[in-house]
């Protein structure tokens, strides 16, 4: 399985999109500082999150959210009360 996920800095309180097939390493690597565009964001909270079968949906999936901010807006209306929770 491929995984996109949306993190939450708990520093900052921006969010984080990526894409992993091991989505609980993943997160464990954004939280020790192992991912270069995160490092300094402190530790992260999983908010939400997609599976998928095919590799190339995943990777699909995560362009539109980042690139599309139609789609980036209609997810975070979806999950409005997940971000705000601690």
């Amino acid at each position: 399985m491929f995984y996109v996920y949306v993190l939450k800095s708990e520093k900052d309180k921006k969010l984080y999109i990526g894409y992993t097939n091991n989505l609980k390493r993943r997160i464990q690597e954004h939280n020790q500082g192992k991912n270069f565009s995160t490092a300094q964001r402190g530790k992260f909270s999983l908010v939400y999150y997609e599976s998928f079968r095919s590799q190339k949906d995943a990777t699909t999936r995560e362009k539109q959210l980042k690139q599309f901010k139609s789609a980036y807006g209609q997810l975070k209306k979806r999950i409005l009360n997940s971000l705000h929770e601690s």
